[in-house]
């Protein structure tokens, strides 16, 4: 019995996300005594899943696979499935990850949980830990049936390198009959995706207009983070939905986020309440972000960023 992780990629190019699921699936296949099996579509880079450990990395070339549709991508991978005598299948906690998870399960008639943080707590029976209720609490789920499909939690499993030497099998897929399609495709500005983001630089009505932003995606650009925003912001057209942050918008898990000029709503907080480390630069002290906060700061962002940008490049 094999682990079977499914590679997520965009533009030909494994996305960050891939790694932490190879990451996760290697020491899983350790446990089980198993092989870790890599699936990815159409990308050009997956030599690269040898350094997580890959003992076979499956690459799916097609053209009718260039964007995402979880009905053929699941259709696709319940063959490798069968082929490979799969176990368990490792999904990233991506929107289109959750998409294929809940397809997938439907066509092996096999368990998928969602939101997972660590390594299966026990084999057999086999039980997972998984975080609920907005990341404020956590249960442990016990998976039955021979094939069982989870989620990773973003930034939950640390990237390992574990070197590898995983054969690798190109397959030409070319009988697409599906019709139906369920895609996920996000075109944004920003070098660094919120979904991917370590660190991930947000800001609110703080900035008292979009005019100012560009403190932000500076203090973005030296940091090597993802740039997002509250929701008032966001409706108010300053900045795109798609940085939108928090329980009605995008969910973060970053392992650093900055809120700037945000005051903390619930729906906020519970949004980003799984990041590691939250930073936030307010003015007001009374805000409530502060009580959520690892590190605060009290004074105006137009004085404390440019001063924090010129620090960081500093020490580069």
């Amino acid at each position: 019995m094999s682990v079977l992780v499914y590679s997520e990629s965009e533009n030909g190019k494994l996305k960050k996300s891939s790694f932490e699921t190879a990451s996760y699936g290697k020491a899983l296949s350790q446990k089980l005594g198993s092989k870790l099996i890599c699936v990815s579509f159409n990308c050009s880079d997956i030599e690269l899943l040898n350094k997580y450990g890959a003992d076979k990395i499956v690459n799916v070339e097609s053209s009718n696979l260039k964007d995402f549709t979880a009905k053929t991508y699941s259709h696709v991978l319940s063959q490798v499935i069968e082929k490979e005598n799969i176990s368990v299948v490792i999904l990233s906690s991506s929107a289109d990850a959750k998409y294929l998870g809940a397809y997938l399960a439907g066509i092996t008639d096999s368990s998928y949980i969602s939101n997972v943080v660590a390594l299966p707590e026990s084999l057999n029976p086999f039980i997972v830990r998984r975080s609920c209720f907005t990341n404020k609490a956590f249960s442990t789920t016990e998976i039955n049936g021979n094939l069982k499909i989870i989620s990773i939690s973003s930034n939950s499993y640390e990237i390992n390198e574990n070197n590898g030497d995983g054969v690798i099998e190109n397959i030409d897929y070319n009988e697409v009959s599906s019709t139906f399609k369920v895609s996920n495709v996000e075109k944004q500005s920003a070098k660094v995706t919120i979904a991917d983001a370590d660190i991930v630089v947000s800001a609110g009505r703080g900035l008292k207009g979009p005019e100012h932003w560009h403190m932000i995606e500076e203090l973005a650009e030296v940091l090597g983070a993802a740039t997002a925003c509250s929701k008032p912001v966001s409706d108010m057209g300053w900045r795109p939905h798609s940085e939108h942050v928090g329980q009605t918008g995008k969910p973060v898990a970053s392992n650093l986020y900055i809120a700037i000029g945000i005051s903390g709503a619930i729906q906020h907080l519970a949004g980003i309440n799984s990041s590691k480390v939250k930073v936030v630069i307010n003015s007001d002290p009374e805000a409530p972000f502060f009580k959520a906060a690892d590190y605060g700061v009290i004074g105006d962002a137009f004085d404390i960023i440019p001063e924090l940008i010129n620090k960081l490049k500093a020490r580069k």
